[in-house]
Parts: structure tokens; C-alpha cells; sequence
């Protein structure tokens, strides 16, 4: 077996999990996850989005969040923008990194984002082409790569073609979303096989969500290939409101413990991630999906010390940060 030395994880929590939660946060709060995670060792932090709070109320100023968020040399935040506005908006707020998104359902891809995977593709190129040009680096995202709600099994080929076009448009990454969690690992890796027919394995991500329990097998089975990038979201936050039933995001208490335990380097420190996966989920009145997180607890083995820390920051920003609150509430 061949595995990678080092996984760079790209924490999700903050914006593709806070996103679907059903209870918002307030702009200090998420400042102060953000936070809690760089101290946790986390580098890449996916930390809001520009699109419009019509849609999605639970991200609302993230402009003033960016402006609001520690910068040091190898910390990156990157924001998804839907369209060229929400890339103005990006500019404007002194972005470095975007995510723009594809699926490869024709059927999601109008649930989502009401239009066809053709006219998706069309739509971000001048995305990241303009973005390029402003010197930001792109990652894109690829969803439903092995399930759709509606069409239910999707061809790796069909992944393969979405994720190649991204890569065309010069995006440095592209990660491949089992939105729904219905992968199984053989099913995963024969996808990643194809999709590196046309994008190579460094630049290929994992966005695995844990709806059957497959997440962290299929985790595995794909970095037997070369991956060593692997999205996931502190406590399990998120799921995906157009697909009724799905859980969150792998847990990245979960695989930082995996990952540890087979010696692969991630920088993290599991008991800061523990205690900022506790924290955030008693802002949002429920228990961790982690279940390493729940042993963690059990165990009383999280160091009490980062947790009050988490916690004293979070008393501070709302004592401070009135103008916050209010951009949270929008």
C-alpha cells in the first residue's frame, strides 16, 4: 500500500457547513471558528461566500468577516463566488483564493444553480478567467460525483468531463463532492481512476459527505491513489438542502484521527479541532457528528484549556462586536 506522507486538509466547516445548517451564526461567531481552527494547525479554511443573502441568509457578510480574519504567511481563506458579481464582491473585499462549483448531474445542476451543466461551465469561465487575471488562484468543485438525488448513479465519465473543464479554466485544484454520501469505496476509486485519465491526481481533491457511513473507507481507498488533499468540516457540520436526509461533512476530527493513526502528517492538533468542534456545535444547540469528537468528550481526553479558550474569545467578540452581530443577522 502506498500512501501519501502529508494530507493537506481544507476545512469546510466554516462556509459549506455553517451554510446548511438550519440555525444561523452570528458574523463573530464564525469569526472565532475561523480563528479556533488556524490555532487548531488548519491552513486552508474555506471561510464564506458571495452569494447573494437572499438565498443563503447564513452567509452574509462575509466581507466584513475576511477583513476581520487573523492573516499570517501560509494561512488561506478561500470564498465561493457564484458569478461575476460575486467575484466583484470577492475583489472588493481583498479575496485570494474562489471556488467556483459544477456537477455532474443535469438534474442537480438545475435544482442547484438553475441551469445545465453546459451553461455552468460557460457561466464560470469569465470567472476564472477575470480572477486570474487579478492574480487570485481558483479551486473548483465538482458535486455529485457518485450519487445524484434525482438521477441517482452518475458516470465517472460524466465527473471526468466536468472536472476536466474546470481544470481548463485554469482552476489550481478541482474537488470531487459526493453531495449526497452514497459512495462506496471500490465505486470511489474507479471514479478517481477515470477522472485522472484527465486531470492528474496532484491537483484532484476529496469532498466526501458521510450519509452511509462510507466517508472515511472511501477516504482511504482514494489516497492509496495519490490524493492528499481531503475536504472535510469540524464537527460534521453541513449537508446539502437539495438532497432531504443527507448528513454533513465528513468530520475532520475523524480523519485527522485516521490520519494520525497511520502516520500521515497533518499538521493538526486533534484536541484544539476537538475543543473548536464542541464549541461550535453548543452555538448551534446540538452534539458533534464526530464520533471521534463524541469518544473525545466521553473520555474527557480534549484539553479544557483550548476549550475555554474558544469559549472566552467567543464572550469577548460578543461583547465587542455589535457591528458583527448585526451583518450576521442579515
Amino acid at each position: 500500500m502506498v500512501l501519501p506522507r502529508h494530507v493537506r486538509i481544507v476545512e469546510v466547516g466554516p462556509r459549506d457547513g455553517l451554510q446548511n445548517e438550519v440555525k444561523p451564526v452570528s458574523l463573530a461567531a464564525r469569526r472565532k471558528l475561523i480563528g479556533a481552527l488556524a490555532e487548531a494547525g488548519l491552513r486552508s479554511i474555506e471561510a464564506g461566500s458571495f452569494v447573494s443573502p437572499r438565498w443563503v441568509p447564513q452567509m452574509a457578510g462575509t466581507a466584513e468577516l475576511l477583513a476581520l480574519l487573523p492573516r499570517r504567511p501560509g494561512l488561506d481563506y478561500t470564498v465561493l463566488v457564484p458569478n461575476l458579481k460575486g467575484l466583484d464582491a470577492a475583489l472588493a473585499a481583498g479575496a485570494r483564493e474562489i471556488a467556483i462549483f459544477g456537477a455532474a448531474s443535469e438534474a442537480f445542476s438545475r435544482a442547484n444553480i438553475n441551469c445545465s451543466i453546459a451553461d455552468s461551465l460557460d457561466r464560470f469561465a469569465p470567472v476564472a478567467e477575470r480572477a486570474l487575471a487579478a492574480g487570485l488562484r481558483v479551486r473548483g468543485y465538482v458535486s455529485c460525483v457518485l450519487g445524484c438525488p434525482y438521477e441517482g448513479e452518475v458516470a465517472p465519465e460524466a465527473v471526468r468531463d466536468v472536472a476536466a473543464a474546470l481544470a481548463a479554466m485554469g482552476c489550481h485544484e478541482v474537488s470531487l463532492g459526493d453531495t449526497i454520501g452514497a459512495g462506496t469505496p471500490l465505486k470511489a476509486r474507479r471514479m478517481v481512476e477515470v477522472v485522472a485519465e484527465r486531470v492528474p491526481v496532484p491537483r484532484l481533491a476529496l469532498h466526501f459527505h458521510d450519509t452511509y457511513g462510507q466517508a472515511l473507507a472511501n477516504i482511504l481507498c482514494c489516497l492509496e491513489l495519490g490524493i492528499s488533499v481531503v475536504d472535510s468540516a469540524v464537527a460534521g457540520l453541513g449537508g446539502c438542502p437539495y438532497a432531504k436526509g443527507t448528513s454533513g461533512n465528513v468530520a475532520t476530527e475523524d480523519v485527522v484521527y485516521m490520519l494520525d493513526g497511520m502516520g500521515i502528517t497533518t499538521g493538526v492538533d486533534l484536541g484544539r479541532l476537538a475543543a473548536a468542534g464542541a464549541w461550535i456545535s453548543r452555538e448551534l444547540g446540538r452534539e458533534p457528528a464526530s464520533k471521534v469528537a463524541q469518544a473525545l468528550m466521553t473520555r474527557d481526553e480534549a484539553p479544557q484549556s483550548v476549550t475555554r479558550d474558544v469559549a472566552s474569545e467567543s464572550s469577548a467578540a460578543e461583547t465587542s462586536g455589535s457591528a458583527d452581530r448585526s451583518h450576521g443577522r442579515r
